[in-house]
């Protein structure tokens, strides 16, 4: 569901302030009648992003609209920086902001009005500046639940951080990424329509996440391994009161839990 595959040209910084611009235009007006159209800014049409016509001509684009075409460009622009040779932050960093704009894109796609993309859009912005000015560095690994989202699952969030505490992103920078976004997108889910909309992202959630921790097991040897299960335990007992269990998203601070 993540993964896309479109040629990329550079990034540029005004793409992703028009993109915001639509999102809001999208999401945040919700009395636009149905037959108007909400103008794009000429300074940033698909031919001056995505360079190569013949992938604008593409079959598998030709019915998208432009900002569907936009923000695709946009996800296969961060492919350089999920390779093998990159860094195992970059990698991580490119396949989440990959994930937001996905998500972003589902959204759109299902002409929501939640202002679930536009936060996702906002989410993936800082993370491509970061990839393209090579600051990665500055991006902090843990971060606060947005307010459109909530924290369930406490063992899956549990998990995930004592990963990141003990560099479970260098043995698998992908999964903890999607992983995280999953968890993020099935509590929103659950609070809009109810547990039978995020039960197939919590899975998603669970599936990466046994992946990363095999991976991190594998490669480390047994007193870190250890060390791993007793941090689980510990952000568990931490994460555990701040479940949403009456199913109402406004966040939640995380940072401030560490």
């Amino acid at each position: 569901m993540f993964d896309s595959a479109i040629n990329v040209a550079p990034f540029k910084r005004s793409v992703c302030v028009t993109l915001s611009a639509l999102f809001s235009l999208t999401f945040m007006q919700p009395a636009l009648a149905k037959n108007e159209t909400v103008q794009v800014a000429n300074s940033t049409s698909m031919g001056e992003y995505c360079r190569d016509d013949s992938q604008i001509q593409a079959r598998s684009y030709r019915y998208q609209s432009e900002q569907q075409r936009l923000l695709n460009c946009m996800v296969t622009q961060l492919k350089p920086y999920q390779q093998k040779d990159r860094t195992a932050a970059q990698q991580y960093f490119a396949y989440k902001a990959q994930a937001w704009l996905n998500y972003a894109i589902h959204q759109d796609s299902m002409n929501s009005r939640s202002s679930a993309g536009q936060v996702a859009l906002e989410m993936a912005e800082p993370i491509l500046q970061a990839l393209d000015n090579d600051t990665v560095q500055d991006l902090g690994l843990h971060q606060d639940i947005p307010s459109t989202s909530a924290l369930m699952r406490p063992d899956l969030w549990a998990t995930l951080s004592a990963l990141k505490d003990g560099d479970g992103i260098a043995s698998a920078p992908r999964e903890m990424a999607f992983s995280e976004v999953a968890l993020i997108w099935a509590a929103t889910n659950q609070c809009a329509r109810g547990w039978r909309e995020s039960g197939m992202h919590f899975r998603m959630a669970d599936r990466w996440l046994e992946q990363a921790r095999e991976a991190y097991v594998n490669a480390n040897d047994s007193q870190t391994n250890v060390a791993l299960e007793k941090s689980i335990v510990s952000y568990h007992k931490q994460y555990s009161p701040l479940d949403a269990s009456d199913d109402t998203c406004h966040g939640q601070d995380l940072t401030s839990n560490r």
